[in-house]
């Protein structure tokens, strides 16, 4: 593994930005859970970025890309090799604006909360309903966020994506095979940036939408509290929140970590959860739905690290 020393040696003159050794991923994770990383490096721009890989690609030394850390069970051995974190590529910028639509530049380090304020307060609908979905930009594509009838692939154009060679393209929407809750960026691809169009609207009208879509998912799910957002992908007969609710699931607990009371597709850390014990928990809930159902719920949380 690459040391401090090593790293300000090899990379002196070629990296701008940030990079920590030996940091916890409790602080960079939406559930605060998660083992240390070796290397934290946070490129200030695509080219710093670039000439990071290019030199780990050849060195055998593995890196993970995390973005605003929701979504993601880091265990509690952490992460081996260097952790990348892009929350420095964080341009909005207009590109076009026409009487019906407008598209946006938008960098993959974007808060996907950010990136629905820009539009609420431009008029630029087609995103109110990711209202109050954490993470950035990035992960929202790579996941293909959605929520109440709307998904990122709807308003994608295309994406510029970095492979682990430091080689760079830009692939057409059409081209990536997105779906619920997937795309078509690979294990080892970054995705850095992306083109998006929005339909024209009202900013008030779209204001109107965005707060409401909010205001009811504030009802509906914990977002006070430390989850890493939806466990199990939604199976073919209903929501996966449902099956845990009426499986008898609401407020079980493993160690730390508790089935919300308020949205059962959510794992709360009250505090002193560990990896450990959201996997036992997680083991345990489609166990029991299993059992009532027959269901066998599938993660949509990943979980990455060692043990």
């Amino acid at each position: 593994m690459i040391d401090e020393r090593e790293w300000r040696e090899t990379f002196a003159g070629s990296f701008r930005g940030d990079v920590k050794f030996g940091v916890s991923l409790k602080e960079r994770t939406s559930l605060a859970i998660g083992g240390p990383c070796d290397v934290l490096a946070e490129p200030g721009e695509p080219v710093s970025l670039r000439n990071m890989l290019v030199v780990l690609e050849p060195m055998g030394i593995p890196f993970f890309t995390i973005g605003g850390g929701t979504n993601i069970l880091v265990r509690d051995g952490g992460i081996d090799g260097v952790v990348i974190s892009l929350r420095n590529l964080s341009r909005i910028e207009v590109i076009r604006e026409g009487n019906a639509d407008a598209e946006l530049f938008v960098e993959a380090g974007v808060g996907l909360q950010r990136l629905v304020n820009f539009c609420k307060e431009k008029g630029y609908a087609g995103i109110e309903g990711l209202a109050g979905i954490p993470g950035t930009v990035g992960g929202a594509i790579s996941g293909n966020a959605g929520s109440y009838g709307c998904e990122m692939k709807d308003v994608v154009v295309s994406v510029a994506v970095m492979d682990s060679a430091a080689r760079l393209d830009r692939q057409a929407a059409s081209a990536m095979g997105f779906g619920y809750r997937r795309s078509g960026v690979r294990p080892g691809e970054l995705v850095l940036s992306a083109n998006i169009r929005l339909a024209r609207d009202e900013p008030q009208a779209v204001s109107s939408r965005t707060e409401g879509f909010f205001n009811e998912k504030k009802k509906t799910q914990p977002l006070a509290e430390r989850s890493a957002g939806c466990v199990f992908r939604n199976p073919a007969n209903g929501p996966a929140g449902r099956l845990i609710d009426e499986a008898g699931c609401k407020g079980m607990r493993m160690g730390g970590v508790e089935v919300s009371g308020v949205h059962a597709n959510f794992f709360i850390n009250r505090g002193s959860g560990t990896a450990a014990d959201y996997q036992h928990l997680m083991d345990e809930v489609v166990s029991v739905v299993h059992r009532r159902f027959g269901v066998v719920l599938e993660p949509e949380i990943r979980v990455v690290g060692k043990t």
